[in-house]
């Protein structure tokens, strides 16, 4: 759908930035989202497709609250790589903005991320932070949790649970976003998230399915 039918419900510094990166579409999961309250600090729980939208969304609700609601944002990511690739990424989209990542086995609270607006860390690395008392902490308005299934991971998902846990109850107006391309059991982790459920199956490219026998492809 067009994005300018979509004005009036996308705050005005918002849209600016997404006409000028020269969007002209929204996917079906980013329109759901924002009916769902993206923009009225709604918890979301995203599952749609790899190479939906997911991201986006993310980066709209990031970006609500760094130019409307003047908090800071935390995106977390499983892996540094993956953390290194988002800065990446968000500096090139967002050169006006202070992106940084923080990551690794150091073991404080890190005050110079107070002079940024956009932190990329992963689970872990935000454990410590929390840990620690950062005070800039209380400045949160949204995190974004990448990923998300790893709750279910052996050696992330303990970390993770209670990263999510600790954080709803020190920023009870923390606005938490969880994107994820997998999850069996969506409906229960939005309740315990205390998310609205995102669901879509659109992808950019079809999938097809089948079955390889003796060089020859069946699909369903």
């Amino acid at each position: 759908m067009k994005l300018e039918n979509f004005c009036s419900k996308i705050p005005k510094k918002v849209y600016s930035v997404l006409k000028k990166r020269g969007f002209k579409e929204l996917r079906p999961s980013q329109i759901k989202a924002i009916e769902a309250g993206l923009f009225e600090d709604k918890n979301l729980l995203i599952c749609t497709p790899t190479a939906s939208g997911k991201t986006l969304v993310a980066e709209l609700a990031a970006l609500n609250a760094l130019y409307h609601d003047q908090g800071k944002v935390i995106y977390v990511v499983p892996l540094r790589a993956l953390a290194q690739e988002k800065v990446r990424d968000f500096k090139r989209d967002y050169p006006d903005l202070k992106i940084v990542l923080t990551s690794g086995d150091r073991d404080s609270d890190d005050s110079y991320l107070e002079r940024f607006d956009w932190i990329v860390t992963t689970s872990e690395k935000l454990d410590s932070l929390l840990r620690h008392k950062a005070a800039w902490l209380n400045n949160i308005k949204v995190v974004v949790v990448d990923e998300v299934h790893l709750l279910n991971d052996s050696t992330r998902g303990p970390t993770l649970e209670v990263l999510i846990t600790l954080l709803r109850k020190i920023l009870p107006k923390l606005q938490l976003v969880a994107l994820s391309a997998t999850i069996g059991n969506p409906e229960e982790l939005s309740s315990w998230l205390g998310a609205t459920l995102v669901l879509d199956d659109w992808r950019p490219v079809r999938l097809d399915k089948g079955i390889y026998l003796d060089g020859k492809v069946e699909f369903w």
